[in-house]
């Protein structure tokens, strides 16, 4: 075989198999999208991958991360590595949470107004949380993140709407509170500033214990 045929079929295989060893996006339409995983920021995938078939070159794409059920990933860069600040990065996909996301462990303690997070967030992100634990609120009372079941409305407490003792967020120092529950779906947050977390009660100076969250964002 010809020196030059050679070389050229040889890179050839060589983007054959980079090409199919790669990271896949699996999108809500159906499509699964072979390239890079670039970096999961501000609620945006940044993607390079394959355009027009595998000799047809690559292209950066940008997607938003609700269009996205999950990513396979081909190696672990992401899935086990730590982010700014001793962050975690996420493992496998979970309930449609995307991988990637930076992960942070938080002790919502029962007793404390608000919780800060260390988490900073921008308008229009979305964060998601796993809460576990259960807290004393009250003579015989005691729930987890989902907070009383039944709860009747109390305009005392900073959601007066959702249940006592529930775990709620809040950005920054105004009043832009949001209800989280034990509910793992993403909350896309309207304002940005630092993430708080806390109970949605009136009365803390009874209550004890703490909940274990952590917020992938």
């Amino acid at each position: 075989m010809h020196r030059s045929t050679f070389l050229a079929t040889s890179l050839g295989c060589l983007w054959l198999t980079v090409a199919l060893s790669a990271d896949t996006l699996v999108l809500r339409d159906g499509r699964r999208l072979p390239g890079t995983l670039l970096a999961v920021r501000d609620g945006v995938i940044e993607f390079e991958g394959q355009r027009g078939g595998v000799f047809s070159g690559r292209e950066r794409m940008r997607i938003d991360r609700a269009d996205v059920v999950r990513i396979e990933f081909e190696d672990e860069r992401f899935d086990r590595g730590r982010g700014p600040s001793g962050d975690r990065r996420d493992g496998p996909p979970d309930d449609g949470r995307p991988s990637g996301l930076r992960e942070r462990d938080v002790r919502v303690n029962a007793r404390d107004a608000w919780t800060d997070t260390g988490i900073t967030v921008r308008p229009g992100q979305t964060v998601y949380f796993n809460a576990s634990g259960r807290v004393r609120w009250g003579p015989g009372r005691q729930d987890g993140p989902a907070g009383e079941r039944n709860s009747p409305r109390n305009d005392g407490r900073p959601i007066p709407s959702r249940p006592a003792a529930s775990l709620i967020g809040r950005v920054g120092d105004g009043n832009d509170f949001f209800f989280v529950g034990d509910g793992t779906e993403g909350i896309r947050v309207r304002s940005g500033g630092t993430l708080y977390l806390g109970l949605n009660d009136d009365f803390l100076e009874d209550n004890s214990g703490a909940l274990a969250v952590t917020v992938y964002y």
